[in-house]
């Protein structure tokens, strides 16, 4: 189940890792912190392990990863991760090396962190019925809202996945979706081809910024639905209203705790009063994909107000 990252370690890491994992318990995070000990994070535990973690195990693996090329995943490494086959993301820290306060490389690589993404067929249950518009046989545009970890990408990409095919049970029509998959973590598409099950009439644009992505989906592929993850910067705002201009429906995530978080962003707020999102789907972070509140944009008074 987990080869295609085990594959990427040296073979001291490699077994070390092999000889803690089981069936029963769902592995969600590797650790290698420069000379720290390995920490596995399970779905309801977390395991230290006695292995302290070398510079050149750190350096090892990230050739790996890297395909002996660091060079040729620059543009990644400056953005604190890359992303590997299966949809599975790499974080990185180390120094920053800056020029005209943008992150240009980062060098003396101190510590990665494998994410392990997880296909979970069904994770949207719960979600779907606040995001379908049955009346209108389409959907709410609707924005979903965690801290990192809660399980919104998992939730999105099974949302994904049935819009596109349709639901017969309700008898909504499959939907023509365009992902923009900015860290590639959605569909995982690996040399064109996808991954994860996304459905059969969707289309994808991977490793291309949200903003810039948005804008050539429209533009190319004449979508109803539009997708992308972890919304933040003004530019990526300016291209959802552009989608809602023409008439396209967008389904969004971002990261926060409640409403209060989305009203001290900046760029969240203007989107919000803007009342471009009908719904906002918070997730529950100590309860993995697990719905806590609901709010709906009541078009009375355009004002955002509790569901559940």
């Amino acid at each position: 189940m987990y080869e295609d990252v085990l594959k990427y370690f040296p073979k001291t890491i490699h077994e070390e890792i092999s000889n803690e994992l089981n069936e029963k318990e769902l592995l969600e995070e590797i650790r290698l912190r420069n000379n720290r000990p390995l920490i596995l994070k399970f779905s309801s535990k977390e395991k230290i392990l006695k292995k302290y973690v070398t510079t050149n195990e750190i350096l090892e693996t990230l050739e790996h990863i890297c395909d002996n090329s660091i060079y040729s995943y620059q543009s990644q490494i400056r953005e604190g991760f890359i992303t590997i086959k299966g949809g599975h993301r790499v974080g990185i820290t180390g120094n920053a090396v800056l020029e005209n306060n943008q992150v240009v490389n980062l060098n003396y690589i101190s510590g990665l962190n494998f994410r392990i993404a997880k296909q979970i067929i069904g994770a949207s249950e719960k979600i779907l019925k606040y995001v379908i518009n049955e009346e209108n046989n389409n959907i709410y545009n609707t924005l979903i809202i965690s801290p990192p970890g809660a399980g919104k990408t998992t939730i999105l990409r099974d949302l994904i996945r049935k819009l596109s095919n349709g639901i017969e049970d309700i008898n909504l029509n499959g939907k023509s979706i365009s992902i923009v998959d900015e860290r590639g973590e959605i569909a995982a598409m690996y040399k064109g081809v996808a991954q994860n099950d996304i459905g059969i009439r969707t289309d994808i644009i991977d490793n291309c910024p949200k903003s810039i992505g948005m804008k050539m989906m429209i533009r190319s592929m004449s979508p109803d639905i539009v997708v992308a993850d972890e919304i933040g910067k003004a530019e990526d705002i300016e291209a959802i209203n552009y989608a809602v201009c023409c008439g396209i429906k967008g389904i969004f995530t971002a990261h926060g705790h409640n409403l209060e978080d989305l009203e001290l962003n900046p760029i969240i707020k203007e989107l919000l009063d803007k009342k471009v999102i009908e719904r906002l789907i918070f997730l529950n972070k100590l309860n993995k994909g697990k719905i806590d509140k609901v709010y709906y944009l009541n078009i009375k008074n355009n004002k955002y107000e509790l569901l559940k």
